[in-house]
């Protein structure tokens, strides 16, 4: 299962609705990266990667 190493995000459930108005089971899945943290591969969410990558940034400042 896709988890985030970082935040703990996961799938979560919705549906499809369709013009009209039907209504079937769907996944919104989230946008996993592979990332080099601490020496080790992990996979992270987008929105922890670019977090990270403004807090790296900023400690160089």
């Amino acid at each position: 299962m896709a988890v985030c190493a970082n935040c703990g995000k996961t799938a979560v459930a919705g549906s499809n609705v369709s013009h009209s108005v039907v209504h079937t089971k769907r996944r919104f899945r989230p946008n996993l990266q592979s990332a080099r943290i601490d020496g080790k591969r992990v996979l992270i969410c987008m929105r922890c990667k670019r977090t990270l990558k403004k807090q790296a940034s900023a400690a160089r400042a």
